[in-house]
Formats: C-alpha cells, sequence, structure tokens
C-alpha cells in the first residue's frame, strides 16, 4: 500500500480515491425486485445489502470475514478533570478487552466478528491541547499509518472503535473546529461528568479552539492539534478501507468525529462508511447531519469500543440472509404483483 510520511503526502492519499462498483449494486436491486415480497418491504435492509456490493464489488456481497478494530490512545487533556474516570483507565479497559471480559466481546462473538484491539503508545498521552497540540505532525502520521495499516485486504467489512479516557473531550474539539460553535454546541457527559464537570468540559473546548485558530483552516492540522492517536489511527483505517473497496461501518460519537476531517477534504470521502448508531452523546445526532451519514440504530447507547458498530453487524448479516436465502416468485411457486392483472379479452373469432 502507498507510504506518507506526512500530512501533505495523507492529504494527496484523501483526494485519490477510488469509486465503487454500481454494477454489483445494481444486481442486487434487479434480484430484491424477483423475491417473495413486495417491493421495497423490506426497507433500508434491502438498501444495506445494495451498499455491501457497491463497495465490495460483488453480488451477492460476503460476510465472511469481519474485522472489529479498536484503537486505544491516552489524552494529555485528561488532567483537566474533563472526565469521570482517571486515565489509567485506558490501559485497564484495553487489558480487558484482552481478556474478553468487555461488552465488545461479547457482542463481537455474537457478530461473528474478529476483535482486534490496538494500543497506541499509552505510556505517551498526547499533548494538553489547551497549552500545545495534541500531537506534532510526525506523531499525528505515524499514529494514521497505524490505522490505514491495520486494514487487512482480505475483509469483507471493518468495523472501527475506540478506547481513550478523554476522548470525547477531543472529539468535541475537533468536530466544532471542523464544522463550528464551541463547547456548549458539541461536549457532552462522555464518562458522565457531573454539571460542573460539563462546565469544565465546555471551558476546556473554547480555550483549544482558541489556541489554534491558525490550524482549524486545514482538517488534518485540526485534527492533530485537537485529537488523539485513536482518532488518527480510524482516520487512517477508514482511508485505508476506501482506497480497498472495504466498506466501514463507524461505532459513536468519537469515531464519527474522527473520520469527519475526511469528509471535509472530500464531500464523497465517507460514501463506504456506514453509521452504525446514533449515541447518547450530545452532538452526535448533529455530527452526523454534517457529515451526511443516516444513524441505523438509535438504543441511547454510549459505551464506545465498537459496540455499536457490533451490533450493525448482527442487521447486515439479517439483510444478507434474505437477500440469498429467500425464494424468489418463480421458485416458489408464488403469483407476483403483476401475475393477477386483467388480461386484454381476445377479440372474437
Amino acid at each position: 500500500m502507498p507510504h506518507f510520511t506526512s500530512i501533505p503526502e495523507l492529504r494527496a492519499l484523501c483526494r485519490d480515491l477510488p469509486g465503487g462498483h454500481p454494477a454489483a449494486s445494481a444486481a442486487v436491486a434487479a434480484r430484491e425486485t424477483t423475491l417473495t415480497k413486495p417491493p421495497k418491504s423490506l426497507g433500508r435492509l434491502e438498501e444495506l445489502v445494495g451498499w455491501l456490493a457497491h463497495w465490495q464489488g460483488h453480488s451477492p456481497p460476503r460476510l465472511d470475514r469481519v474485522d472489529i478494530l479498536i484503537f486505544a490512545g491516552n489524552h494529555g487533556v485528561a488532567g483537566q478533570g474533563v472526565s469521570a474516570y482517571p486515565a489509567e483507565v485506558t490501559a485497564q479497559m484495553v487489558a480487558n478487552f484482552s481478556s474478553g471480559g468487555a461488552a465488545i466481546n461479547q457482542l463481537a462473538r455474537s457478530a461473528g466478528a474478529r476483535l482486534r484491539v490496538l494500543p497506541l503508545a499509552l505510556d505517551e498521552p498526547t499533548a494538553d491541547f489547551t497549552a500545545a497540540p495534541a500531537l506534532r505532525e510526525a506523531e499525528f502520521v505515524a499514529a494514521a499509518r497505524a490505522g490505514y495499516d491495520a486494514v487487512a485486504g482480505d475483509c469483507d467489512l471493518v468495523c472501527v472503535g475506540e478506547m481513550g479516557i478523554g476522548n470525547t473531550t477531543a472529539a468535541a474539539a475537533l468536530a466544532a473546529a471542523l464544522f463550528g460553535g464551541g463547547g456548549t454546541r458539541w461536549a457532552g457527559r462522555g464518562t458522565g461528568v457531573d454539571d460542573e464537570g460539563l462546565t469544565r468540559k465546555r471551558a476546556v473546548i473554547d480555550r483549544a479552539l482558541k489556541r489554534h485558530a491558525s490550524a482549524l483552516h486545514d482538517p488534518l492540522q485540526a485534527a492533530a492539534a485537537l485529537g488523539g492517536r485513536e482518532l488518527a489511527a480510524i482516520l487512517g483505517a477508514v482511508l485505508a478501507a476506501r482506497r480497498q473497496s472495504i466498506p466501514v461501518v463507524l461505532d459513536g460519537f468519537v469515531c464519527t468525529a474522527a473520520a469527519a476531517p475526511l469528509a471535509k477534504l472530500r464531500g464523497d470521502m465517507l460514501a463506504h462508511a456506514l453509521a452504525a448508531h446514533v449515541s447518547a452523546e450530545a452532538g452526535h445526532r448533529l455530527l452526523l447531519d454534517e457529515v451526511g451519514l443516516k444513524p441505523l440504530l438509535d438504543l441511547d447507547m454510549r459505551l464506545g469500543e465498537a459496540s455499536g458498530a457490533a451490533l450493525a453487524v448482527l442487521i447486515l448479516r439479517a439483510a444478507l440472509a434474505c437477500h440469498t436465502g429467500m425464494a424468489t416468485f418463480a421458485e416458489a411457486g408464488v403469483s407476483d404483483k403483476d401475475d393477477g392483472a386483467e388480461q386484454e379479452p381476445k377479440a372474437a373469432g
């Protein structure tokens, strides 16, 4: 795969992208019209199968190998008291993922997905972005490259998730930088901060936006200044998937914010991405609107760790099972909607 060592090289890759495969999605649509159901009666399930086919280039599409990638990073801004949990929880939860004790382990197993956890320099938190850029260019590019390289070319679907105490603050700051507004518009309670913590979080975001105002005109520079290693890795993974024609499922608010710089660079950049759900985190629904993604689920979840993405895989598998397993009208001997139409009377002989 192409190698990038700088933000300009990364930006160039973002602008040189393959499109989808309209012949594959057209074949899916054609088969849907023959299945034993009224047209469009499975609603969005039919659209999902077409989306998978369009980006995989296969009809029917496949879900033989689904990878869930969780990227973990630590944030210097956590020292500002923006989270209800201490920073050491990031490493502790990575250990929990590895031992199989987290929610995502159960959900990944249920979804038939392979779970991979990729910690990113947990002993080196990003800089406190109220005082300095969160990541220097070399650090940002290295993290993006780690995500880019994590995407396996033989994968049918990639789901991305994250773990990082303080990362909803980073995500909110990045959303504000990309789409306008300050801490009040974008900050939510994250891990469950109280009213005082939320006020502090909003003020931290506003200070960061002011501190890095000169970098906010460029989406990738903004991501380096305000994001984190796991957000940069998600950006890299989403880019790699697009370049390899692999559809992507985004988890919640942090994942959407991590991918949002790509949408700012190119309007169709996230066409291969599905928003698994709209989370309970303040600002997520607004952010999905900004990047043009329609959430699949709305379950008031705000856990992160790719939990919503894993649930979306179950829906995708159900949609594909209907598409491939249902009988056609001809196979089932069922009259379709046109078979019962009145015939023109023949002229008398």
